[in-house]
């Protein structure tokens, strides 16, 4: 499988990578200074990248912040709120934009979004992280309707609490299991399962 992955310089991203080259994908990741450059919310840099990358199987829209963290609705700023939805909510969407030429009947586009943005289990603060993920997944149920009829299937996945700079230490999984477990989705999404959102142990989320 010939795979993209974007936000690949730590954490999720870069095990992402890893686990799957270890399972003999061919996987190209970005980052915003390495070898295929990309800031998701550039869309000069998003063009470049789908003319050099060619033809795909796999999408894996990865790349996000979460600006917001610690703080809460009397701290929280108009920088966190754009910033996060520039990169977590618009930079999904360029990035289908962009990559959609390079992906034909039978590819796939996994959006990695999170639990925090089930409305089901909302339990308060990280107000922008958890609405732009909320809209991350509702950008994913609607592209999941759009593409069918094209032959691509789309799924919304929770990579769990990983222990990243993001996740924290004390977070419980560690980003090499969280891969394996998305890497196993990535391989058994397709249209019978498109618009599902699951954790990366394939339990379903609500939305």
């Amino acid at each position: 499988m010939r795979a993209l992955i974007t936000g690949t310089s730590r954490g999720i991203g870069a095990a992402l990578v890893a686990e799957g080259r270890a399972r003999g994908h061919d996987v190209t990741g970005t980052t915003r200074d390495g070898d295929h450059p990309l800031d998701v919310t550039d869309t000069a840099q998003q063009a470049a990248l789908a003319e050099r990358i060619g033809a795909l199987d796999l999408l894996v829209c990865n790349a996000g912040v979460y600006l917001d963290k610690g703080r809460d609705l009397a701290t929280l700023t108009t920088d966190d709120l754009t910033g996060t939805f520039a990169a977590n909510v618009t930079g999904v969407l360029l990035t289908v934009q962009a990559q959609r030429r390079n992906l034909s009947r039978g590819g796939r586009i996994a959006i990695v979004a999170s639990v925090m943005g089930s409305q089901a289990r909302a339990s308060g603060g990280s107000y922008a992280y958890r609405a732009s993920k909320a809209a991350a997944v509702n950008l994913g149920r609607n592209l999941a309707i759009d593409l069918k009829g094209q032959g691509i299937a789309v799924g919304i996945y929770h990579p769990g609490w990983v222990r990243t700079d993001m996740g924290g230490a004390s977070a419980a999984v560690a980003p090499r299991d969280s891969a394996r477990g998305l890497w196993d989705r990535f391989e058994k999404l397709d249209l019978d399962a498109t618009g599902a959102f699951l954790d990366h142990d394939g339990i379903a989320i609500p939305f």
